[in-house]
């Protein structure tokens, strides 16, 4: 294949759109148009995240050798309603479906508009994913802003980054893009303690403050006890700027 065709390839193969694509580069819908098609070549530095995105050498993007594992680094975002099992009793199925639409709705949105990448819905949890340049720093300003846009105190937020798998999961015919790996587990262990503990309702991990770049306001909470995680962890509570 050539390189227009390869990327296109790895695209499709992990199910990521163009626009996907386009946000993890941090380049335009179009410039991935003209890569696919053969109008026009991604340069030196792109070919290079191109490749560190999709676990791949540069010369498998080139045709020389097989492809990768489909493992990167990534910041991890994952949200919860409080006491949502409770909430639903009360609501008949179209009211839940209404309820949760207009969630997640917000939630994509303030994903998208720092270049996330959703990736699935369940009940009322919602998972995506930054990768890329800044990708800490893109996914905190995410959590904010879904926070100032949504304005429920029982919306909760994790945050983690670490390398994570991207593929399709499940049986051939239905199989669906997803996420995988130690970094996507700890991003939903930690909720529960950052509903109890962190009144924000965002808590994010040492590895994502470690990795961002932008100065954001937290409050530490040290050697945290997480069932599951066997050792003990900082949590950074992030401020909501007013």
């Amino acid at each position: 294949m050539d390189l227009g065709s390869t990327i296109r390839f790895l695209r499709e193969k992990h199910g990521l759109k163009q626009i996907n694509l386009a946000n993890a580069l941090q380049v335009s819908p179009q410039a991935v148009s003209k890569w696919e098609k053969g109008a026009n070549f991604p340069d030196i530095p792109l070919l290079l995240k191109i490749a560190k995105l999709f676990d791949v050498s540069t010369d498998y993007l080139l045709g020389t050798t097989d492809a990768g594992s489909g493992i990167f680094e990534a910041t991890v975002f994952c949200s919860g309603i409080t006491h949502f099992a409770r909430r639903s009793i009360s609501m008949n199925s179209r009211e839940m479906a209404d309820y949760t639409n207009v969630l997640f709705y917000h939630l994509t949105e303030s994903a998208l508009k720092f270049d996330g990448i959703p990736v699935k819905y369940v009940g009322d949890g919602f998972l995506c994913f930054f990768s890329g340049p800044d990708h800490a720093d893109r996914a905190l300003r995410a959590a904010i802003h879904a926070k100032k846009t949504i304005q429920r105190k029982d919306l909760v937020i994790s945050l983690n980054s670490g390398n994570i798998y991207l593929g399709m999961i499940g049986h051939p015919r239905y199989a669906l893009r997803d996420i995988m790996g130690e970094a996507v587990n700890r991003a939903f262990l930690i909720i529960e303690w950052v509903s109890k503990h962190c009144p924000s309702g965002i808590g994010a991990t040492e590895t994502v403050i470690r990795n961002a770049r932008q100065s954001f306001a937290t409050m530490l909470h040290t050697g945290v006890r997480v069932e599951l995680i066997d050792e003990e962890i900082d949590i950074h509570e992030i401020s909501i700027p007013q």
